[in-house]
């Protein structure tokens, strides 16, 4: 067994219910698309975290799935903000205490407002970032509220 994330230790904490999986990522982040690959999942079930700017310097978190590309548009209208930018790379461990494609909305630094695409409703349980490189969690979009309050939203492109 791989080691545990401090995601996975939070969820527990919580007493909340979620599997993990583990896939291979010998040279670091892999696409989202790649993920859903090694994990046999339909791409629309598996989501990426991503972590923007508002005009008013405030950050958001947007879940959307990792086939799809995120309206920043949309983002702003969801946040009430005037417009939003995705944060710089090298912003984010600093930020959020987790890696490019290592990002989870679990267990972030600080919480942040967060928003998850409205397909993310048709599933019984959506697969994300388990806190690192190479860990995916799955739990349904209930449990994953109690533990991260978010809102759904139109997100995509």
């Amino acid at each position: 067994m791989e080691q545990k994330t401090n995601v996975m230790r939070l969820l527990e904490g919580a007493h909340l219910p979620y599997q993990f999986h583990f896939y291979d990522a010998p040279d670091g982040a892999l696409s989202g698309v790649e993920v859903a690959q090694q994990l046999s999942q339909d791409p629309d079930h598996v989501l990426k975290t991503l972590v923007t700017t508002g005009a008013t310097g405030k950050h958001y978190v947007f879940m959307i799935p990792v086939a799809e590309e995120l309206s920043l548009k949309k983002a702003a209208a969801a946040a009430k903000e005037k417009s939003i930018v995705m944060l710089k790379s090298k912003d984010l461990l600093p930020l959020t205490g987790y890696v490019h494609g290592g990002c989870s909305p679990i267990g972030m630094k600080k919480a942040f407002p967060t928003f998850i695409d409205e397909t993310a409703q048709l599933f019984d349980t959506i697969l994300f970032s388990g806190g690192k490189i190479g860990t995916q969690v799955e739990m349904s979009p209930e449990d994953l509220q109690k533990i991260v309050p978010y809102t759904y939203a139109d997100l995509t492109v």
